[in-house]
């Protein structure tokens, strides 16, 4: 069919200068043949807009189709000769001098605007992220650079560490933040070298590791994640400041934060931690629920020794509102013999259910990690993460990552609480913590300098980590 256009002369600036009206060719000759249906509604809109929009009433022309009309509707094409494809000019390619979404704004207070000024920002922070294109890192990093881990007047440096085979998704992760237009996000830089990513860090967060495959031992999931973390460690010792604080998540964290500090000398033993805050938030969770209360009424919630199924979750020093939660609970079978197996088995059962180990949950326990100690504790109150026992107050084994009760006065560093209540039924399941811990310390000797060990961790038996978990 032959296409109308209809020529005009704009009146109304919001409205295209060329205003296309479709009908079949027979409708000049007779208005009784029923028109199509884009043709229809482009031809009621001019009809009652003529008055509004043009000037003079618009010429009929035969033979003519629109750019426009062709690309919407594709009319107007003669079937003998079909138009050739016009080549699209290629947008014109980033020039990849550096990797996508990495950039730099130097930090001077000068160059903010004085609201922002006066909120007296601190010197900007550098925080290095492992496995920075995985899930966990994903909700992570979103929340540190929104200010929520260090707070509103804390500028922050990223930098991510990657793989090889994660180079191109890392891009993609800076991109983002970088489109989200953090104000506190100063800097974002992404490597697969630790020693180019961990550079002059404050806060190391690794979260990168290797999952264990099917049929693998634990000792050999030891083996081959401990390389990784002599890598970081090294990396750190040489690189990283020598106040930077250490959090290790991924598994078996407890002693993968030993091999990175035993090979990490000029940093403080103190300042390496092993990731027990999720299984922290988890009782706190379900002695909230058994209780029938909120679960911010409940504090003093202690994780002793290994991230994984000898976990010991204390309910005998934790409290509900103040006060005892056995008291509070008053049903000692349900805390020995409910409370506890399902804090330590929460990470394999959430596997079960959701296909795939936490993510959301375990960024929100980090960053709930961090915040413990870059925030003053309330008083009387405490935290739990694995750290160095040298010199801890309750007999524990020393030289291994070991979680127990801390405070914080909020400038990265932490004291063990002292004077907990260690009842006969803590300190059996602290003791068998303990012996799965060293066992792990002996797998791994060759990679901490202490030759000599033999591991332990063979067969069924010995297998207590929580499958896929992070």
């Amino acid at each position: 069919s032959t296409i109308t256009t209809l020529e005009h002369t704009p009146t109304m600036s919001c409205i295209s200068s060329t205003v296309m009206v479709l009908a079949p060719a027979a409708s000049l000759n007779s208005n009784k043949q029923s028109r199509a249906g884009p043709a229809r509604a482009a031809h009621a809109f001019s009809k009652s807009r003529q008055s509004a929009v043009f000037a003079p009433r618009a010429v009929a022309k035969v033979g003519r189709t629109s750019v426009v009309t062709r690309a919407l509707f594709g009319f107007g094409k003669k079937k003998e000769e079909p138009a050739k494809e016009e080549k699209k000019a290629e947008p014109k390619a980033v020039e990849e001098t550096k990797p996508l979404g990495v950039f730099k704004l130097e930090y001077s207070v000068a160059n903010d605007s004085k609201k922002r000024t006066a909120k007296k920002w601190k010197e900007p922070v550098v925080v290095a992220v492992s496995g920075a294109a995985g899930q966990i890192s994903n909700h992570l990093l979103f929340k540190i650079a929104s200010g929520e881990v260090y707070g509103q007047d804390q500028p922050i440096a990223l930098r991510l560490l990657g793989s090889e085979r994660s180079k191109e998704a890392l891009e993609g992760v800076a991109m983002e933040l970088e489109d989200s237009l953090f104000p506190l996000l100063r800097e974002v830089n992404i490597g697969i070298d630790p020693r180019e990513v961990f550079a002059n860090a404050d806060w190391a967060l690794l979260i990168g590791a290797k999952p264990r495959g099917p049929g693998m031992e634990r000792a050999d999931l030891l083996e081959m994640n401990g390389a990784i973390f002599v890598e970081q460690g090294k990396a750190l010792n040489d690189v990283a400041k020598p106040t930077c604080v250490v959090c290790v998540v991924g598994n078996p964290c407890n002693t993968n934060a030993l091999i990175a500090m035993e090979n990490a000398p000029k940093l403080n033993r103190k300042n390496f931690h092993a990731l027990t805050r999720l299984d922290e938030n988890r009782a706190k969770c379900q002695l909230a629920l058994k209780a029938g209360v909120f679960y911010e009424t409940v504090s003093n919630v202690t994780i002793w020794g290994n991230h994984s199924t000898t976990q010991v979750p204390d309910f005998v020093n934790a409290k509900i509102d103040g006060k005892p939660a056995a008291d509070v609970i008053n049903d000692q079978q349900w805390l020995e013999t409910e409370f506890t197996p399902a804090i330590q088995t929460r990470g394999g059962l959430l596997i079960k259910k959701w296909g795939r180990s936490s993510a959301a949950s375990t960024a929100v326990s980090i960053a709930d990690a961090v915040k413990a100690l870059v925030t003053p504790t309330k008083q009387g109150d405490w935290f739990s993460s694995a750290v160095c026992t040298d010199g801890n107050p309750y007999g524990i084994e020393e030289g291994i990552i070991f979680s127990m009760p801390l405070r914080s006065t909020g400038d990265g560093s932490y004291e063990i609480v002292e004077g907990l209540e260690i009842n006969a039924w803590l300190k059996e399941r602290i003791q068998t913590s303990q012996d799965e811990l060293t066992k792990e310390a002996a797998c791994v000797s060759h990679l901490t300098g202490k030759m000599g060990g033999s591991c332990e961790l063979k067969g069924a038996e010995a297998d207590t980590m929580l499958p896929g978990e992070m």
